[in-house]
């Protein structure tokens, strides 16, 4: 079991340190939306997550198969960054009133939902997944559902502390500064996703 944690503990350091669109998206949510903003987004990265783990592990055979359609999840991955990215950077438009930033119930939703499809389309994952699934095919499933558990606890426990230092730092600004981090971010998406669809473009998806 002690095994078995650790494992889980150091293939979740690789997602956590890994530095890529979800985690700028989270510190852009959790700036512009406000702490329950932050959680709604990481709400639907954790739910992509436990479902690529669960699928991976028990469907390895079918998800590899996905990999045969990478440069099509890559394009519509990227797509969706790219609108993200040119959203944040021209039409989004920041609110506050005297308790902070005003979050409709509707923004809730969508957060919850970007968060899930940035996850869930995004082709890096689905290899991460798989190529972990495969490394510990051979343990038992005891062993894998400890190995796996540990990752995403830790990716979450990780994810709440991006939140709640994004928040923090958000009451310090004012509304120009937290506009103007929305488009650096917002421009960090349409590069991201520029790159992703590139990326395969000229890969052909492999």
């Amino acid at each position: 079991m002690i095994e078995a944690l650790l494992k889980g503990l150091a293939v979740s350091l690789l997602l956590v340190f890994s530095v890529g669109p979800i985690i700028f998206t989270i510190i852009k949510q959790s700036i512009t939306n406000g702490k329950a903003g932050g959680f709604s987004f990481v709400s639907g990265v954790w739910l992509s997550d436990i479902l690529w783990a669960i699928l991976s592990n028990a469907f390895t055979s079918l998800v590899a198969e996905l990999l045969h359609f990478q440069r099509q999840i890559g394009f519509f991955g990227g797509l969706l960054l790219i609108i993200m990215g040119v959203y944040y950077l021209f039409f989004k438009k920041i609110k506050l009133d005297e308790e902070g930033l005003i979050i409709k119930s509707s923004s809730h939703l969508k957060s919850f939902t970007s968060g899930f499809l940035l996850n869930t389309l995004n082709p890096g994952l689905i290899i991460f997944w798989l190529t972990w699934a495969t490394a510990f095919s051979g343990y038992t499933w005891a062993q894998r559902i400890i190995i796996f558990s540990t990752c995403i606890i830790v990716n979450i426990a990780s994810d709440i502390a991006k939140v709640l230092l994004a928040d923090k730092v958000s009451d310090k600004l004012t509304p120009k500064n937290i506009s103007l981090i929305s488009k650096i971010l917002g421009l960090l998406l349409v590069v991201f996703g520029t790159a992703l669809l590139f990326g395969f473009h000229y890969s052909g998806g492999h």
